[in-house]
């Protein structure tokens, strides 16, 4: 791919980019080799790999959902700056 069929303004005006034209030169001379990478890509022989959107096998690393126990509500609320009966009281936020 040579330096010409990348056409930088045209990418610049769809991002909303203002470039000057020193910047548009520049960008035209260094996108043009990483493109022209990127498209040397498709002459690899794919035949027989499936797509696939991730590089290493997933798995599900999460643990069970299990209910164990925890604090009784008086003890979290001692800790608390400000509380009412039942609930942390916070300053408010939105007016």
């Amino acid at each position: 791919m040579s330096d010409s069929s990348l056409d930088v303004a045209h990418v610049c005006a769809l991002a909303h980019f203002d470039l000057s034209p020193e910047e548009m030169a520049r960008f035209q001379r260094e996108l043009g080799p990483i493109v022209a990478y990127v498209n040397k890509l498709s002459e690899l022989d794919l035949t027989g790999i499936e797509p696939t959107q991730y590089g290493q096998p997933v798995a599900n690393v999460l643990r069970e959902d299990v209910v164990e126990p925890s604090l009784d509500r008086e003890t979290v609320l001692r800790n608390a700056p400000d509380a009412s009966e039942t609930e942390f009281r916070m300053p408010r936020i939105v007016e």
